[in-house]
């Protein structure tokens, strides 16, 4: 059974189509939802969405937060902000986490907060940047370097 998702940010459709399975990075854990779930409405942690097709051609995005609604026959994901693993630019996330480590190293304690966000923002889109394909369709491995 598949289930049809839709993934938008206030700037465009990022995805639509059918998946066996989407995960995602709720507020309270990573959550899973498979064709004919119980209907939920749920905010999204900043994290990495992982779009499992039943051909095995995963997909990965990371996302920046938003809402979530699902019903058995659709997931709909307004997202903050959200890019696939091809669209990310490796060097330009390496330059903002690096800035927010050096942020993160010179702020007084009251002015860390948003400099946080950034740091995970900035770690999750190398996450997701670094994903390559192995030999093995479907199956993917986290590039280190």
């Amino acid at each position: 059974m598949t289930i049809q998702v839709e993934i938008v940010t206030p700037s465009r459709q990022l995805f639509s189509g059918e998946v066996e399975m989407i995960t995602m990075p709720g507020v309270e854990g990573e959550m899973g939802v498979l064709g004919g779930h119980a209907p939920l409405l749920t905010t999204l942690n900043i994290g990495e969405i992982a779009l499992h097709r039943a051909d095995g051609e995963d997909e990965y995005i990371a996302v920046s937060g938003g809402v979530v609604e699902v019903r058995p026959d659709k997931v709909v994901v307004l997202a903050r902000s959200a890019e696939r693993a091809e669209e990310i630019d490796i060097s330009r996330a390496e330059a903002a986490m690096e800035r927010a480590e050096e942020a993160l190293r010179t702020r007084p304690d009251e002015e860390r907060r948003p400099v946080e966000v950034a740091y995970r923002r900035s770690q999750l889109r190398l996450k997701v940047a670094r994903r390559r394909r192995s030999t093995r369709p479907g199956v993917f491995v986290e590039d280190e370097g």
